[in-house]
This record gives structure tokens, C-alpha cells and sequence, in this order.
């Protein structure tokens, strides 16, 4: 009788809420239900395997976790329940992706502001060496570059092109509304004007050849040359 009593009791402390621990095939399979469940942005079905013991920072086969995929489809409410069952908001795939910069490149400003309350690493990169400000303003996600300029993020890092974020916003922009605004917002936030590139093409130059005029007299406005 008493192997057979050890053995219940190693059941019972495993238990999760009543949930006896999954065995390793279990584990695998709630692992890879998890992960689509979240990439279709399934919040119920989410929330269920959870409870079941599917392991929050499960990986696919290219270390997306499943933060990660809910992060790439736009599903905010599954994002914000696996966020706050602890999911990290920083762990990267083999791209060096994480929720946090994938959210501030994609301009999905909901999830970024998820990410920061949970502790986004403001220094992360990217595989091109830049944090989330820079590709927010390549893109031209005003919102997201307005809301990660109130965070002590750097605003003159500069990645492995040798670009800042005003560089990419004036290289990568079209010189419209949109770009024009995130230069307005990088310069009223200390980003340095006439911080150049690689080449030492100054933001204003590169402004001058793609005859962005708008972005060219707010750099000037701002001390460019």
C-alpha cells in the first residue's frame, strides 16, 4: 500500500487548481494547442488551456511563443491574458522579435502600451539593431512613436545601418503627413537634427534630395543644417 500512497501524493502536489500535471506527450500537444489557439486569436480556448497547465512560454519552431503570435495577428485580448498571466513581454524568437518590438514595429499601439505596463525592455533591439522607436518611424505609426516618446526610450540610438529614428522617418518616409509629424515629435523630444549617417548625410541633406519640404523646414526650424 505505501508505493501506491507516495504515488498519489506525488500526483496531488503537481496539481495546479485540480489539475494533475500533464505527462510529456500532454505537455507537447496543450504546448501546440496553445500556440494556435493564440495565433487565431481564440480567447476562450486560450484561456482554457491555461487553466489547464499549457506552458505559457511554449515555442514553435521559429521561438515564437504565444504572446509572440497573438502579438503578430493584432489580437489584443488574448495578448493582454497571457501578458497578465506573466507572459514576457521580451522574450525574442529567432529573429530577435519580441512582443514588445514587434507591437512598436507593427504600430499596434494597444499592445505596446500592454507591453510597457508589464515591463518592456526599452534598450531591446531588433536584428537590425534598433529598438521599437525606429521601425515605428519608418513605418509612420504616429500613434505608437507618440506613445513610446513619453517613455525614457533612446531617442538618437542608432542601429546597425547607422541610422537614428529621425533618419529612418526622413530615408524610409514619404515626406507626408504622417512622417512629417513623427519628425515634428522626434525633435520635440531631443532628437539631435544634425546627427548623420554612416556617409555623414545629415537628416536635412536627405530630406533636401527626396524634396520632403515640409520635413526640411522643421529640421531647419529645429538648428539643422
Amino acid at each position: 500500500m505505501a508505493p501506491k500512497l507516495l504515488s498519489r501524493r506525488h500526483l496531488l502536489s503537481g496539481a495546479v487548481a485540480g489539475v494533475l500535471p500533464l505527462s510529456a506527450p500532454a505537455q507537447s500537444d496543450s504546448a501546440d494547442a496553445l500556440l494556435q489557439a493564440a495565433a487565431r486569436g481564440d480567447l476562450s480556448l486560450v484561456g482554457q488551456l491555461l487553466a489547464r497547465g499549457a506552458p505559457l512560454e511554449a515555442r514553435d519552431a521559429q521561438g515564437r511563443s504565444p504572446l509572440l503570435l497573438a502579438t503578430a495577428a493584432n489580437h489584443l485580448a488574448v495578448a493582454q491574458l497571457l501578458i497578465d498571466r506573466g507572459a514576457s513581454v521580451n522574450a525574442q524568437d529567432q529573429q530577435q522579435d519580441s512582443a514588445f518590438l514587434l507591437a512598436g514595429a507593427r504600430g499596434f499601439t494597444a499592445i505596446v502600451r500592454a507591453t510597457l505596463a508589464a515591463g518592456a525592455d526599452l534598450k531591446s533591439t531588433n536584428r537590425y539593431g534598433g529598438t521599437a522607436l525606429i521601425p515605428a518611424c519608418h513605418y509612420g505609426h504616429v500613434e505608437t512613436v507618440r506613445l513610446l516618446l513619453t517613455t525614457a526610450i533612446d531617442v538618437n540610438h542608432v542601429n546597425r545601418l547607422g541610422w537614428t529614428a529621425l533618419l529612418e522617418a526622413v530615408i524610409l518616409g514619404d515626406g507626408g503627413p504622417a512622417h512629417t509629424e513623427i519628425v515634428r515629435l522626434l525633435l520635440a523630444h531631443s532628437a539631435l537634427p544634425n546627427l548623420a549617417d554612416r556617409d555623414g548625410v545629415t537628416p536635412l541633406q536627405h530630406a533636401r534630395r527626396r524634396q520632403q519640404t515640409r520635413v526640411a523646414q522643421l529640421l531647419r526650424s529645429a538648428g539643422a543644417h
